[in-house]
């Protein structure tokens, strides 16, 4: 009678076992990327700590890892298959690195790093890896500024229409207004709603905060996109409401205590106030069933 020999399966190359020289390479390929891009990641954590409209940049590096983390087991289970392609993507995130240290412009330079992460992300661990990371990539586009152009082109239309809704309400409390593009002519002053005043901050900060809600209290990447978009009509509004709060003060309080403490403590009142708005637009989109696929 044949006996059965049985043959002791291959293990994976995955990252309990993973090969050697993978790993090697990869921690090599990181040092020197880190070397590279020490400049751009400088000057990226000094526009968070010193620009007011960017400090919630400290907050995406975290998120992102914790977002690593949740999904240790499934990386962990994940083979590693190498691919060449991988070269490719990251020969890309260093054109578009050159192409934003010669052009003089930061958010090339940046976006280019993360480029060359889900580059290296690719060629070490493959496609698999890669989809399984995608949304840890994509979350750290958050901590990158937009654009100055465009910064300047969203600024002054927020600032024109947060000055017309204001003026728009003022009546309603019986402040007489007349207002001129973004300054607002109250009865005992000018109010000037100055780019800090555009709601720009307030929205860049409320859309990467909704992001982080979303994924910790919805399922369907669906309810996640609407409840983040939710963040630019409410980011507006309250805006408006913080405005309509200064002239309030001006008229029938105090003209320098409405711009000078009432302005500054209103703009985290609001803020809080826009995180009630939050759990609001929340209840409101679970009115609307969503059965398609989870994120």
């Amino acid at each position: 009678m044949a006996q059965v020999i049985q043959v002791p399966a291959v293990p994976k190359r995955c990252w309990r076992t993973g090969n050697a020289s993978v790993v090697v390479g990869a921690v090599l390929s990181g040092a020197l990327g880190m070397v590279i891009y020490y400049p751009v990641l400088a000057k990226l954590v000094s526009d968070w700590w010193h620009i007011p409209d960017f400090s919630h940049g400290f907050l995406v590096p975290v998120f992102a890892l914790y977002l690593a983390w949740t999904k240790r087991e499934a990386l962990a289970a994940i083979e590693l298959t190498p691919d060449w392609r991988g070269i490719g993507v990251i020969a890309l995130g260093l054109i578009v690195l050159l192409l934003g240290v010669f052009g003089a412009e930061l958010f090339l330079s940046r976006i280019s790093f993360v480029i060359v992460l889900a580059g290296a992300v690719f060629g070490f661990g493959g496609p698999r890896l890669l989809k399984e990371l995608r949304f840890v990539l994509l979350v750290l586009l958050l901590a990158i500024p937009i654009p100055s152009i465009v910064f300047n082109q969203i600024t002054f239309p927020l600032q024109i229409l947060a000055s017309k809704l204001a003026s728009n309400l003022l009546p309603l409390f019986g402040v007489p207004v007349l207002r001129e593009g973004n300054i607002i002519q109250l009865p005992y002053m000018k109010l000037e709603v100055a780019e800090a005043c555009s709601g720009i901050r307030s929205l860049m900060s409320l859309f990467t905060l909704f992001v982080f809600y979303g994924y910790f209290f919805e399922k369907t990447w669906q309810r996640r996109a609407a409840l983040a978009f939710a963040s630019i009509p409410i980011a507006i509004v309250a805006n408006a409401v913080r405005i309509l709060g200064t002239g309030l003060c001006v008229q029938y309080w105090n003209p320098d205590k409405a711009i000078g403490f009432f302005h500054e403590l209103s703009g985290w009142v609001i803020f809080l106030a826009s995180f009630g708005c939050l759990f609001i637009a929340h209840r409101a989109i679970r009115l609307f069933p969503m059965r398609w696929s989870k994120a």
